[in-house]
């Protein structure tokens, strides 16, 4: 009877645990989504110059007195709502960040959440740094490399959706590409991985690095070319960054 007590009790409990999670995240997701609604909105009156700044590499290498075109009579305006939902999760990602970090913070040991804050900053600065290069490097000379199939009877007109779509895809492929530095030290860190597993795997990586770039970029060679290029300068940056962490992993330990 006491046995069926105690079980009914620590199911009560467990219970409650769960529903207080639930309410907990429930509370955390609210004030994200009312973070990015409102970064949202406020981005909307700035988004025809966001669009603007985003046209710029491919304006700059397009024949003269020409531009994008749209085909449909909400394009122009879904591009500009999907501009200012990106800009506003980009400017509410400091309120994204820290309502994970307080939702999980809970469950983790104090050694992990030394390493929370640095990863963060580390992910956010490689992400953008990523996103930079592409924007400033690759994008000049692919648009330019694209451009040149213009003729006199070929006329490049891209429009205001497919550029959009192009675009950000490849912002985001370049920044999530430059996470592979940040994402080895984590591993590297917690002991899931060492510079020499990365130095035995160097043949495989370089050969993925290019399966990786011809995924996520367009059907040509320049885009994979300046996207292969940096993943295998990243692998090696990432060997450095897993033997500085393996050594510290291990001075922590002794």
């Amino acid at each position: 009877m006491s046995s069926s007590k105690t079980e009914n009790h620590e199911q009560q409990e467990c219970e409650m645990h769960l529903t207080d999670h639930l309410e907990e995240l429930r509370k955390r997701l609210i004030v994200v989504f009312v973070a990015i609604a409102v970064a949202t909105v406020g981005s909307y009156y700035f988004a025809e110059d966001l669009f603007r700044l985003l046209m710029s590499p491919l304006l700059g290498v397009m024949p003269a007195e020409s531009g994008l075109i749209f085909t449909s009579l909400t394009e122009t305006f879904f591009t500009y709502l999907k501009i200012s939902l990106l800009a506003g999760f980009f400017a509410a990602s400091p309120v994204v960040i820290y309502q994970i970090w307080r939702f999980s913070a809970p469950g983790l040991y104090a050694k992990e959440k030394r390493y929370v804050f640095p990863f963060v900053f580390f992910a956010t600065v490689f992400f953008v740094g990523g996103a930079t290069f592409g924007y400033f490097v690759v994008f000049p000379f692919g648009f330019k490399f694209f451009m040149g199939f213009a003729t006199d009877f070929i006329t490049p007109m891209p429009t205001v959706k497919e550029y959009f779509s192009f675009s950000v895809r490849l912002l985001f492929a370049f920044g999530v590409v430059f996470e592979l530095p940040v994402v080895t030290a984590f591993l590297a860190l917690f002991g899931l991985i060492s510079s020499k597993t990365l130095v035995n795997k160097r043949k495989y990586a370089v050969l993925g690095s290019f399966v990786v770039a011809a995924l996520l970029t367009p059907p040509d060679v320049v885009s994979q070319l300046m996207m292969a290029g940096p993943i295998i300068v990243l692998y090696e940056v990432s060997i450095v960054v897993a033997r500085i962490c393996g050594r510290k992993k291990t001075d922590n330990d002794e």
